[in-house]
């Protein structure tokens, strides 16, 4: 079997259980940053010999599934990923996609990443009606309105309701400090 057959098989092997671990245990043993490494090497063996590339390899998905207990909310638009950039130039190819995609100009508002639980909260007339974890990005776990209370105004500025103004919003719950801190960019 030829070297790359096997790496990749053992690169989806270790990808598969730190995703196992992080998001059906909350207990994560590797870091984001030999993840994304990881993830990044895997899809560039992939490109470069497609027979390699499986159903269930973590390249073909984002997130996992719905953790037991949990009602399945249908993601209306699925939560996909953000692309991962590791260098100067993949970052100003990001930059260039974008300025050619949105030609009006476009300003950057830039935020350490935080580690946490990707969640969509959905607004109709104005007011939260539904909060879902990302889950396998098609299909996440419904969250309890209680867990979805912003401390803020909704959307439209108001407690109030806003006739017309129905929206999703695509936030992070950053994770407990009581959890592993091996995901948290170390």
């Amino acid at each position: 079997m030829a070297d790359f057959i096997q790496e990749a098989e053992q690169l989806r092997a270790e990808l598969n259980q730190a995703n196992y671990e992080y998001y059906v245990l909350d207990n994560p043993t590797m870091s984001d940053y030999d993840y994304d490494h990881k993830l990044r090497h895997l899809e560039e063996l992939e490109t470069a010999h497609p027979e390699l590339k499986t159903p269930d390899s973590p390249t073909q998905r984002v997130g996992g599934k719905v953790a037991e207990g949990f009602a399945e909310v249908v993601h209306e638009v699925p939560l996909e990923s953000l692309q991962d950039v590791f260098s100067t130039d993949e970052l100003a190819d990001f930059d260039q996609r974008v300025r050619e995609a949105v030609p009006a100009g476009i300003e950057y508002d830039v935020e350490p990443k935080v580690d946490g639980l990707s969640v969509a909260l959905e607004y109709e007339n104005g007011l939260f009606v539904r909060g879902a974890t990302r889950g396998d990005g098609r299909v996440g776990g419904r969250m309890l309105r209680r867990t979805c209370v912003l401390s803020g105004p909704s959307p439209c500025g108001s407690r109030r309701p806003c006739p017309g103004l129905s929206c999703g919003v695509r936030s992070i719950c950053p994770r407990r400090c009581s959890t592993s801190s091996t995901r948290r960019g170390s």
